[in-house]
């Protein structure tokens, strides 16, 4: 089954470009399966693409991309820059590295994956400036960031002078991730969220399996149009043909208001993280 690429609704960021609310994500999955995993997506409908240097599989990403011979127009692409790579010429070779590995001479959107400010002297300030000039040379369509906190986006918004397009940070009903959010929607910076249905820990969750049978689908269905509802980017992960398809099938059946809340209202605060805190975190892959 081929599901109409049509029915993906597009969010217009605040650099006047559009984006693909629905996209496919390849966290985790190994570079030996990326390119079979990626073609697989590109057949169901998915067109937008979400890697990043840490996963290790920018090279098959392009590869399913160029064998997929879809038009480059109809593709959205996003990587994002690896730790170790911040200081300024570290974050230009690595980028040049990743439009190679793509076989692509411009992406979509790049991010710098996490703040570190804990590294770098806590300075992410020079890697934010120069991930804009990488945008004004025309290698990357727009510029974001991902996992930054409100004082972290506050930082580069006042010495920088630039917006971010997007956030890509943790939110799912266990981690609504609030705070994180409303900096987002302050500045206009659209949010994307990672681990949308909490590492699977949504199947099983009485709260949300009540709405999925009431409305007909599975929980993990139900979460990710729970996010859509509420106005984020989602990029489910499965190297499934099955899950793919059920992943996409999101836009012909809507949840109340009440439902939207009922799920919000399972948020747990820090405890219901499924990955590290912004704030501490400084792990630089080897």
């Amino acid at each position: 089954m081929t599901v109409s690429t049509k029915t993906v609704p597009t969010i217009t960021l605040n650099d006047g470009t559009e984006i693909p609310q629905l996209g496919f994500g390849v966290f985790l999955v190994p570079p030996e399966e990326t390119q079979r995993t990626v073609e697989e997506a590109l057949a169901v409908g998915y067109r937008h693409l979400d890697t990043a240097q840490m996963y290790g599989n920018e090279a098959e990403v392009g590869a399913a991309i160029r064998a997929a011979g879809i038009p480059r127009d109809e593709l959205y692409v996003t990587t994002k820059l690896n730790n170790g790579h911040h200081l300024p010429d570290d974050a230009r070779r690595s980028f040049a590295e990743s439009l190679e590995k793509l076989g692509l001479d411009r992406v979509d959107l790049f991010l710098i994956h996490w703040p570190l400010p804990t590294r770098y002297d806590g300075d992410f300030v020079s890697t934010w400036r120069t991930l804009v000039e990488l945008r004004d040379g025309g290698g990357t369509t727009s510029v974001g960031v991902s996992n930054f906190e409100p004082d972290h986006l506050g930082r580069i918004i006042d010495d920088v002078g630039v917006v971010p397009a997007v956030n890509q940070i943790e939110v799912n009903p266990y981690f609504t991730n609030e705070a994180a959010r409303a900096a987002d929607a302050r500045h206009g910076i659209a949010t994307e969220a990672w681990s949308p249905i909490a590492r699977g820990a949504v199947v099983g969750d009485e709260t949300i399996e009540a709405i999925a049978d009431r409305v007909g689908r599975t929980p993990a269905q139900v979460t990710l149009r729970w996010h859509l509802q509420r106005g984020d980017i989602v990029f489910p992960k499965s190297m499934h043909r099955e899950r793919m398809e059920e992943n996409f099938a999101l836009f012909d059946f809507e949840l109340t208001d009440d439902d939207v809340a009922t799920i919000a209202g399972l948020d747990r605060g820090e405890s219901g993280r499924t990955g590290p805190n912004p704030n501490t975190f400084d792990r630089i892959p080897r």
